[in-house]
């Protein structure tokens, strides 16, 4: 596994509990942050936050993003991240219940990595977050770490 941290963005509670429990399941062990809404995953991923243990270069090696997220949404975050040179790199998985042909557009146009439907199925969940870590955690040569390189 490459060592770094998963951002999950996701309001629900119920997915949050899913989705580490599925990480845990198929002992996929990055540490995982979780932020509630689109704008404490804006002030995570730029230095904004109030957690002292994570400078504003520490970004996370993959961000798993809900789209419908209270304050701001998922596609704005998707912009933001897209727009900045910090985070321009970063992949960033969609991971939502919608399967609207508009989001997935939406996502793919303001440059979405990939984009997965959250399965209701305990075991297809499972299996999509197995196949998840497999690819963007072992298999998947990460982008260079511009953080490191821009003096912010």
């Amino acid at each position: 596994m490459i060592d770094g941290t998963v951002l999950l963005v996701e309001d629900n509670q119920d997915d949050v509990d899913l989705t580490l429990h599925c990480f845990k399941n198929n002992k996929i062990s990055n540490k995982i942050d979780v932020v509630r809404d689109g704008a404490q995953a804006l002030d995570y991923l730029f230095g904004k936050t109030a957690d002292t243990e994570r400078g504003p270069h520490d970004l996370p090696i993959l961000i798993l993003l809900d789209l419908k997220l209270p304050k701001v949404g998922g596609l704005e975050v998707l912009q933001r991240i897209r727009a900045d040179p910090r985070t321009k790199r970063l992949p960033v998985v969609v991971l939502t219940s919608s399967k609207e042909e508009e989001d997935r557009g939406s996502s793919y146009d303001k440059g979405v990595n990939s984009y997965l439907c959250k399965p209701v199925d305990l075991d297809q969940f499972n299996e999509a977050i197995h196949q998840l870590g497999l690819y963007w955690l072992l298999l998947n040569l990460p982008p260079p770490r511009l953080a490191q390189k821009i003096g912010t």
